[in-house]
């Protein structure tokens, strides 16, 4: 199991605890709307830290995002598993031929 596996299990079982013990939980409380803010906050932070961060910086608001994206998907009830075998399956294909097949 990989980190980003154990860190989807620690969010899983976090998920319905007390607000009040859990950062995961409070988010849960908070509903999608909550948790999709969060992560474009993330997103955000992301870029300007790659724009007029350090690296330090970089890797740290990039740890944020993918915790925050591993809530959303949570939140949205979709495995890890299913965005893994998305890239999976656009293994091997030009970014511009996906991207074109997806606007048709």
């Amino acid at each position: 199991m990989d980190t980003l596996q154990r860190l989807e299990q620690v969010i899983a079982e976090r998920w319905n605890a007390s607000p009040d013990s859990s950062y995961v939980a409070s988010l849960n409380a908070k509903g999608i709307e909550k948790i999709a803010q969060k992560l474009g906050e993330e997103a955000v932070e992301t870029v300007i830290a790659s724009l007029s961060g350090g690296r330090e910086d970089v890797v740290a608001e990039s740890a944020d995002l993918l915790f925050h994206l591993l809530v959303l998907l949570q939140a949205r009830r979709i495995k890890l598993d299913e965005v893994m075998a998305e890239l999976d399956r656009r293994d091997g294909v030009s970014g511009i031929d996906e991207k074109a097949s997806r606007s048709s």
